[in-house]
């Protein structure tokens, strides 16, 4: 049976404004964050009451057979597996998460983190394009296909709790949950990205992370500025000394080979062909203040900048006070935390461990400089997608988007992603998601684009009918 477009579309539409959007905005409320951010998260109560709201939810779909479980590994965020039984023996797996990045601060006035907000058709506030709307998506997808009776293949439903902390307890519950989950040979994962809000755009690459927390410490305790300047060498400059052993400052390149990777010929005409769509909302989608703009103009290489090549950030710091408490004292230490993305073949726990190499080595001026790990995430480079899937997104971004489909890299980290391209190295993958311009995930004004989270919902119920079809042809 074909789908009918219009009713799906009306069907997913109502089932996203009477039923997800109000959980939504009651999950935003929820501080969840994720342990890595939240040490005492288990104490705090507040992960496993997002979890036991999205559970009841879906229990509430009543959907014919699904069987839906809490699984709790000891000492392990909890995680959500459901499985809907099909037509056939394949199966599906959707995977999205549910914990949260930290508050940060520059929120406009008006919005917050917990602060759920319409405005403009947009929900702002944390979790809800980040990952929140993954589950209702999910569901709704597959309740919409029922709704017009259209077969679909089992589908498995997996929401874990850690992915912002790395994901370290996935690979626990993936191992614990094996003979259950089977072996899918369709994976959608919905926590990437869209390049703009008028098509459904399709990930072919994750980078990885690796990071930690850089400590420099030269005195015991600080000293007054006047006496000690010129004689005792700054911690900032230290910093400065060492940050430059991994990235050129005037120009951003990180230094070291170890850091790079061989960026396929494919995906190079892949972002050529993006950076002809976008242009220049490469850059502009991003608040730069006046006067200030991207590091290169060539839009192209920008894609390819955030998706294949290496990039440093520092993301926090400490034994910096605040400027208003900022006496004339030459500070005892210095400390920040790195973050280093690396390209989607890149080995992590090798470059992780050049990283820790390049940092403690011959510690200027015989400074304490201990580098501690807490990141090391490897990326993930999509198969070559299968000519069904390839013509079943395009047709779902034509119904649902009224554009093509579009295929581009991701700056940011999935572990999940490559944990499953090795587990199942003969599946395939359609890795998407809402997070488009000015949607701001981890930073402060993040939301969720309703009328993409819509069409994306569209656009996955399409698949999986696809992929039905596509093996029943191919089995005749």
């Amino acid at each position: 049976m074909a789908v009918d477009v219009e009713k799906l579309r009306a069907f997913c539409t109502r089932q996203w404004d009477e039923s997800a959007l109000p959980e939504l905005i009651d999950y935003i409320r929820i501080p969840n964050k994720s342990p890595l951010f939240d040490p005492d998260w288990e104490a705090h109560g507040y992960m496993d009451r997002a979890v036991e709201q999205f559970a009841s939810w879906c229990r509430r779909q009543d959907i014919p057979g699904m069987q839906l479980d809490v699984v709790r590994l000891p000492g392990r965020t909890p995680l959500i597996y459901i499985d809907i039984p099909g037509a056939s023996d394949a199966t599906v797996l959707l995977y999205g998460h549910l914990d949260k990045q930290p508050e940060m601060t520059g929120w406009r006035k008006g919005l917050g983190p917990w602060e759920p907000v319409i405005e403009n058709e947009r929900l702002y506030g944390r979790g809800g394009a980040d990952d929140g709307y993954a589950t209702f998506a999910s569901l709704i997808a597959i309740r919409a296909l029922m709704a017009q009776q259209i077969p679909h293949a089992r589908c498995v439903v997996i929401i874990e709790a850690c992915e912002e902390s790395g994901s370290p307890d996935l690979p626990f519950y993936i191992e614990a949950l094996a003979n259950r989950i089977g072996t899918p040979d369709l994976v959608i994962c919905l926590d990437s990205g869209c390049g703009n809000y008028d098509q459904l755009w399709c990930t072919t690459s994750l980078r990885g992370l690796v990071g930690g927390e850089l400590s420099i410490e030269i005195l015991e305790e600080g000293v007054h500025s006047g006496d000690a300047g010129g004689i005792v060498p700054s911690s900032f400059r230290i910093l400065r000394q060492l940050l430059d052993r991994v990235e050129d400052c005037s120009t951003g390149r990180i230094r070291e080979d170890e850091f790079y990777a061989t960026i396929p010929t494919a995906r190079i005409e892949q972002a050529r062909a993006a950076a002809g769509i976008l242009a220049e909302q490469v850059y502009r989608k991003f608040p730069f203040v006046p006067g200030a703009g991207p590091a290169e103009h060539d839009h192209a290489e920008l894609i390819l900048n955030r998706t294949w090549r290496p990039a440093l950030a520092i993301t926090g710091a400490d034994g910096l006070p605040a400027i208003a408490d900022a006496g004339n004292v030459l500070r005892a230490g210095t400390a920040v935390k790195l973050s280093l993305r690396i390209p989607p073949t890149a080995d992590a726990a090798a470059a992780s461990a050049k990283l820790k190499s390049l940092l403690e080595s011959e510690s200027p001026c015989g400074a304490s400089v201990t580098f501690k790990p807490d990141w090391s995430a490897g990326g993930w480079h999509a198969p070559l997608m299968a000519s069904w899937l390839e013509q079943a997104v395009n047709k779902a971004s034509l119904n649902y988007f009224g554009g093509p489909a579009m295929h581009m890299g991701e700056g940011g980290t999935i572990p999940f992603m490559g944990m499953l391209g090795e587990k199942f190295p003969e599946a395939q993958f359609l890795v998407t998601g809402v997070l488009g311009p000015h949607a701001n995930a981890h930073g402060p004004n993040e939301f969720l684009h309703l009328p993409t989270a819509k069409k994306v919902t569209c656009c996955v119920a399409e698949v999986i009918a696809s992929h039905y079809s596509r093996g029943i042809k191919h089995q005749t």
